[in-house]
């Protein structure tokens, strides 16, 4: 991603909604910061925290993420494996989210910027009289080193 949000922005986000940027958030959030790279789990997150020797449970791992999700600070996404992952929400309003591959063997996910969808969006908004605000794209295959795997 091109934009890198700081901390200070995440302060003002949950400041604008009347929430706290509580040690525990600050925390998990700094995990995000730190692994932008990554679409992390709410047991990844908890894993990473007691790498850390953070005391912090998974319990309230679950509910920062699902409070932070709620406030559009981070983005919620399902991959399709039963356990969501999430990512810091730095996408403007009026853009789309970048796009997902998915590995279908190591279970790697990569990030692409090209929003493909455009004419087609402003195609279906003129036939259907449908206002879209956003889509996801989801990819799935083989990596290149699981591609080359499976040739040997």
């Amino acid at each position: 991603m091109t934009n890198h949000i700081k901390m200070d922005q995440l302060k003002k986000k949950l400041q604008e909604r009347q929430c706290k940027l509580t040690p525990q958030r600050q925390i998990v959030l700094q995990i995000f910061m730190d692994n932008s790279d990554k679409h992390l789990s709410a047991e990844d997150v908890h894993s990473l925290l007691r790498q850390n020797a953070s005391e912090i449970g998974l319990a309230t791992v679950y509910r920062s993420l699902e409070l932070l999700s709620d406030m559009d600070i981070l983005q919620k996404i399902d991959f399709g494996d039963g356990r969501s992952r999430y990512e810091i929400n730095e996408t403007d309003a009026k853009q789309h989210h970048h796009h997902h591959l998915i590995c279908m063997e190591c279970g790697d996910v990569r990030e692409f910027e090209d929003d493909l969808l455009e004419n087609l969006e402003n195609d279906i908004s003129g036939k259907c009289k449908f206002k879209i605000v956003d889509h996801q794209v989801k990819f799935y295959g083989y990596c290149q080193e699981c591609q080359a795997k499976r040739e040997n």
